[in-house]
Formats: structure tokens, sequence, C-alpha cells
């Protein structure tokens, strides 16, 4: 009775708490800390949204059980989003189903699809969802290096040819968290052959679609031909509209896939509160200048910390993409790994931000930042950052003599 459940036995510590222990600790002594960290949108949802939602909780009628699959007019905003979008034609009722958000969906689905033992080939660093939920659900996880979009083409192709059994389904995500990577629709096309060529599933999430920055706006995998023979697609409404709270989220696509989730979930939950998801209805079909707004905020944002950071003499590369920046760890800093330098970070600077080791073993060497503080605020994380570089700053290993003693 004293052994430990064996699902928490394959999950490891959170990484993210010990840095989260830390911010708690510095604010319970009164320190002010710049948070970075998690990726909380922090601007107020747009009214129009607010609005229907109080228009329908006042209905009676809508205190009641809702829909697991999500109501009728919300599978149907979401079909004609991606009509308007991708050029994609959906049928709302077998390949659209509403989740209580992107992370929800993927973990159900991942349960819905997996035997213990499957081998799902997943990127890295990645989001942790991405690895854990079907870890969770008794697979085997092999991470494929995505340092770029091309690393991660080349590297499954050898990955499958190298597992036993062969992996059941591949994940992809773009624009990527943690790194802000983004693809051109030849990435999917290639991913789709390759997925055709090895008979496997494709889970592809888009939850940053709408927040791109400097170039034209990010495909979907369902753009592809004979995509929908095996993709499914999951994203979420959380930051295009400023709605994380709320908890809705899709996935699209694939209609066995859909339908394996719309079972797993009849289960689980009834859907999201039905006013929230008649908002939500409201968000997609309503004025979209807001999401243009909120995309502009970000890259405001991006551009303050990348300037910031160049002035602190830190060098990072500017997202395209998403509402984080992947930055590499400051040379000097660089041996003693993105957990440490994240706490020291934290302690000398009071600046939060979130170890790339928590992504997975290949983003030990970088720090995620999140764009949730506003331009001053990111400003004067620069100067502290500034000066922490200047007096933290480890000293450099001295060389081996050569001369003998």
């Amino acid at each position: 009775m004293d052994s430990e459940f064996h699902k928490i036995r394959r999950l490891p510590p959170y990484v993210f708490e010990e840095v989260n222990r830390l911010k708690a600790k510095a604010r319970a002594a009164g320190e002010d800390i710049i948070d970075f960290g998690m990726g909380n949108p922090d601007m107020p949802t747009p009214k129009h949204i607010i609005d229907k939602l109080i228009e329908t909780a006042r209905d009676p009628r809508a205190n009641r059980y809702s829909a697991s699959r999500g109501i009728a007019g919300l599978r149907k905003a979401l079909a004609g989003y991606y009509a308007r979008r991708f050029g994609v034609k959906l049928d709302p009722d077998k390949e659209v189903i509403s989740t209580l958000g992107s992370k929800e969906g993927f973990a159900n689905l991942a349960q819905a699809i997996t035997a213990p033992g499957d081998v799902i080939l997943v990127p890295n660093p990645a989001y942790p969802i991405h690895a854990y939920g079907f870890i969770m659900a008794g697979a085997v996880i092999r991470h494929v290096p995505s340092g770029s979009p091309e690393e991660f083409l080349r590297r499954i192709d050898q990955s499958a040819r190298h597992s036993v059994p062969a992996p059941s389904a591949v994940v992809v995500s773009y624009p990527s968290n943690p790194t802000a990577q983004t693809v051109e629709l030849d990435f999917y096309k290639e991913v789709v052959a390759f997925a055709r060529k090895w008979g496997m599933w494709v889970l592809s999430d888009v939850a940053y679609s709408e927040l791109y920055f400097d170039g034209k706006p990010p495909p979907s995998i369902l753009q592809v031909e004979g995509a929908r023979e095996l993709a499914i697609e999951f994203g979420s409404l959380s930051k295009t509209y400023a709605m994380p709270g709320w908890r809705v989220g899709y996935a699209v696509g694939n209609a066995r896939l859909v339908g394996a989730l719309a079972r797993i979930k009849s289960y689980l939950d009834y859907g999201a509160f039905t006013p929230i998801q008649v908002a939500a209805t409201a968000a997609l079909n309503g004025p979209q200048d807001c999401v243009a707004d909120i995309r502009n905020i970000y890259k405001s944002r991006r551009d303050v910390l990348v300037d910031s950071l160049a002035r602190a003499g830190w060098n990072i590369p500017s997202p395209p993409a998403t509402m984080f920046a992947w930055a590499p760890l400051p040379e000097a800093f660089r041996e003693m790994g993105s957990l440490a330098f994240s706490k020291l970070l934290l302690e000398k600077a009071g600046v939060a931000v979130s170890p790339g080791i928590g992504f997975g073993e290949y983003g030990d060497g970088h720090v995620r930042f999140a764009l949730v503080e506003n331009e001053q605020r990111t400003r004067q994380a620069g100067r502290a950052i500034k000066k922490f570089l200047a007096s933290e700053a480890p000293a450099p290993a001295q060389k081996p003599s050569l001369v003998r003693a």
C-alpha cells in the first residue's frame, strides 16, 4: 500500500514547480517578480464575447447539462472558421468536436487510440502534454529531436525504422510551443507522405495558428490532399481571443479519430457550460478585429523583449509566431543548464522564466519567455537582467596546464 501508483511513477517531478515554489517564496517576502514563466494571457476577453456569455447565462435553460461533442452551433462555427481560414471544408457532425481546451482533447484522444506498449513519435522539445498524454495512456515515447523542422523531418523516418513495434502515431506542433518555429505547407506534405508510408496517425497541434507576426498565416495539415485520411488537428480559443480560463478548444479532421475522442468524452464530461460554448460561437462568427489587436500586442511585446535583452547583452532570435521567445542560455551560463540558470535569474534579478529542460532533454540549453508582461515591465526586466549578467557570470574555467611540475 505504500508504493506509488504505476501511472504516477511514469510522470517525472514537474520541473516548473521548482521555479514556481521560488516565485511564491519571493512574493511572500514582498519581492516584485517580473514573471515571464507561464503562458497565461493577461489581456481582457473582447467585450462582445463576454456580453454573449452574460446574455446566455440569464436563460434558465442554459444551466442544464450541455453536449460533450459541443453544441451544434459551435461545431458549425468551427467548420466555418476552417473554411474561411484554410479553405478546408469539414462536416460539423463527423469531423468536428469541441473540447475543454486543446490539452484535454489531446490527452483523451491518446487514451482512445493507445494500447500499452504502442510507440509514439513526439518532437523534443515540445509542450509536455504531447508526450505525457500518451505516457499516461501506457505508450512508449520515441523522442525526435526538433531543433528545427528540417531536423525533425530527417529524424522521424530514422526513428520509425528503428522502433519495435512500428510507431502508431506521430505528433507535430507548429507554430511551436516552446520554440516558436513555424512551417510551410510543404512540411505537412512530407509528414502526410511519411505517415501514409508507415501506416500511422498524425496528431497536429495548431493552438498558436493566429499568433503570427512577420510572414503569412501558418497553414493547417488538413490543407494537404488526403490528410483527413490519417490526421486530426487540435486548436484553442485561449490565445486567439484571450479566453484561457474559459477552456474552449477543438479537434477537427479524420472522422474515425474524432469519433474515438467523442466516445471517450461521452463517458467523462458533458461539455463546457453552454453559455461558454455560445460565447465561443460568437467569437468565431463575430468581428475578427480583436484577433488582430491581440496579435499586435504580442508583437509589440516581442519586439520590446528582444530589444531589451539585446541591450542587456543577451541576443536571442526574434520569434516569428506564438506568445513565446525561445532564448539560448547566455554563453557564460550554458554549463549550468536551464533549471539552475532559471533559479539564479529569479533569485538575483527577480525575473521568472521557464527552464527549457521542462520541455524535454533537448530543450536544456534554452529558457522560454512568455510574452505576458507589458512593455514597461519588460524594459524593467531587461535592466535587471543586464545587471545580473554583468555581476553573476561564472568565472571561466581554467585550462589545464601543459607544463608538468
